[in-house]
């Protein structure tokens, strides 16, 4: 399951640095996107969410594998506050090419690094308190923006950067929190108690895993016909029906919606079903880019990065015209660069079949054991 969506993540952030229309219009926006377009985006949306849930199943795993409380407890929260380091200095210069950090990047890796703290801190609870801690948190959330908090308020100047996208300005440089940390860590909460689901025979964790998804499913399309809580941003009647079916779909990523949470974790409940127990060599290799998941993060993006600076330059940019210092990855504001969405997908393949020879040899130099450091990558 993780394979899949590290080798569909791929794609979202190709688009993202390298499709042509991507520094100045948004995949979802109804006005200007296309259906191949929107699809593009909108499939992507499983990477994140499922990423996280499963983030906390391997913590459970780890847990039982250890039976330690203390020692995962001391592993969840040195991995976590490792994450964030990460994700502030490797992972914000593999984004933006910028050794002046000038724009800084709270994203997925600093997310999951919170769960882990929390988590860390929570650990002793039974896992059935988790997980409902985790439920509410994802049912919950989105109350928050409904509260009518005063212009300028103290209060909402605190819960905003845990709950939503918020930028601050630290001098002249500008810190993002792109995934508010609370939404996602729910998520991670209730993959955290899911995880016991593991350790169940195939056929009832088969059986429990189509229950869930098809509640999820049958959830969200009850609350999303209904159009009034679940999303900010309810849909509406388009130009179209194509249109209006997209519009019903353009949910909430960031945060992370209720809708948003029941749609892709549905989605991922049903697929975990399907798969159970099976074999196969193409089941082997898409979990080789499962087993390194951090390790394929950091690499898949610096490959994506390095071939857009490559485009750049054949399309006779110059390198002092590049800009890496406001959040385009070098491309030239103002300017028409990248590529058309076809090349996207061409790069996108060639991105995934370039990193499995390096993945499948990390996933084997891991398990080895040699150092015990490597259970942080």
């Amino acid at each position: 399951m993780r394979g899949i969506v590290m080798i569909i993540m791929a794609l979202d952030h190709v688009r993202d640095l390298i499709h042509v229309n991507a520094i100045t219009q948004s995949p979802t926006n109804m006005e200007t996107t296309t259906p191949i377009l929107f699809f593009t985006r909108i499939i992507t949306h499983l990477c994140a969410p499922v990423f996280v849930f499963l983030a906390g199943t391997s913590a459970y795993i780890s847990l039982m594998k250890a039976n330690d409380v203390k020692k995962t407890r001391k592993f969840l929260l040195t991995r976590g506050i490792y994450l964030v380091i990460l994700e502030f200095t490797v992972f914000n210069l593999i984004l933006f090419f910028d050794p002046g950090f000038h724009l800084l990047m709270f994203e997925v890796i600093a997310t999951i690094g919170f769960g882990f703290i929390l988590l860390s801190l929570l650990i002793r609870l039974p896992a059935r308190t988790i997980g409902i801690i985790g439920l509410v948190i994802m049912f919950c959330h989105n109350l928050l923006a409904l509260m009518p908090f005063a212009d300028g308020s103290m209060l909402k100047a605190i819960l905003s950067p845990w709950f939503t996208p918020t930028p601050f300005s630290i001098g002249q440089r500008v810190l993002i929190i792109g995934y508010p940390p609370i939404p996602w860590a729910g998520i991670m909460l209730v993959g955290f108690a899911f995880g016991k689901v593991f350790a169940m025979p195939v056929t009832p964790r088969t059986r429990l895993m189509l229950k869930w998804g098809a509640a999820f499913l049958i959830l969200f399309m009850l609350l999303r016909v209904i159009n009034v809580y679940g999303d900010p941003v309810p849909w509406s009647t388009q130009r179209n029906s194509v249109y209006t079916i997209l519009s019903f779909f353009n949910i909430t990523k960031y945060p992370p919606s209720l809708l948003f949470c029941l749609l892709t974790l549905g989605i991922m409940f049903c697929i975990l079903a399907s798969v159970g127990d099976k074999k196969g060599r193409l089941i082997d290799i898409v979990s080789v880019y499962g087993k390194s998941p951090l390790f394929y993060f950091l690499l898949h993006f610096l490959v994506i990065h390095l071939t857009l600076i490559v485009i750049l330059l054949l399309q006779g940019y110059h390198w002092n015209q590049l800009e890496f210092a406001t959040g385009t990855f070098g491309r030239p504001k103002g300017a028409v660069s990248g590529l058309s969405l076809g090349a996207v997908y061409v790069i996108w393949v060639a991105v995934v079949v370039l990193l499995y020879f390096p993945c499948r040899w990390y996933g084997g130099y891991k398990t080895s054991g040699k150092y015990w450091w490597l259970r942080y990558l």
